[in-house]
């Protein structure tokens, strides 16, 4: 059961990182160029949950977009190819051969490795949908997709404004800040459960990068608040 649970988050572990880091980031950007234009928490805490909810669905709504676009092309892929199976299989096995002798095997090996593959319809098109065209049968229709950004950019995102819903002092945008910084670099972590790439320096990298669009948004703010 434990490993079932694990899969899921593995295969979701791009939309949930995509989905809590721009929370996180967004979030955040708006929150430093309020301060730095010094509009008060009131403004922080209005543009901030306004953010979530039309920032947060519109991410959700276009990786649904994106990837039922995707299913739909592969969709199409998987007609033609089947069709062409059924219609041109000597073709069809000469590509088969190609894709084995494409990845080292001997011609020998290669021709009885075709006729294994011929004699199982069901995983010959599930062979040329993976080997030949790049795509992945198991893909989903990109609703499990969306929840997963949705949720991840909602709750993360959250993060940052916790301090000025909750809390009201002169330090509150530096409590902020590092409730952000720490919240980047656990989502930065997080991708070591599938890149195998060390914990702490993807927790970096990742607060590198929203620690510069922070800096950014609060130096615009800042300046523009001079300006106006």
């Amino acid at each position: 059961m434990e490993r079932k649970q694990n899969s899921v988050i593995s295969f979701h572990i791009k939309d949930i990182v995509y989905g809590a880091s721009d929370g996180i980031i967004t979030t955040f950007a708006i929150v430093a160029g309020v301060a730095g234009a010094d509009l008060g928490s009131n403004a922080i805490i209005i543009l901030g949950l306004a953010n979530l909810a039309a920032d947060g669905f519109s991410m959700a709504a276009s990786n649904y977009l994106g990837s039922r676009s995707e299913r739909q092309l592969m969709d199409n892929e998987h007609r033609v190819e089947q069709r062409e199976i059924a219609e041109i299989p000597d073709e069809e096995q000469k590509e088969v051969r190609g894709i084995f002798l494409h990845y080292g095997y001997g011609a020998s090996d290669a021709e009885t490795l075709s006729e294994l593959v011929k004699k199982n319809k069901r995983f010959w098109l599930d062979f040329m949908m993976r080997y030949e065209l790049g795509f992945n049968p198991d893909q989903g229709d990109g609703r499990s997709s969306a929840f997963f950004t949705f949720a991840a950019f909602v709750c993360a995102g959250f993060l940052p404004l916790i301090p000025f819903i909750f809390f009201s002092s002169a330090s509150i945008f530096i409590v902020s800040a590092a409730a952000t910084a720490l919240a980047l670099f656990g989502v930065g972590a997080l991708r070591y459960l599938v890149t195998g790439k060390h914990w702490f320096t993807s927790g970096l990298e990742m607060l590198f990068v929203g620690g510069i669009a922070a800096s950014i948004a609060y130096a615009l703010g800042l300046a523009i608040s001079r300006i106006v």
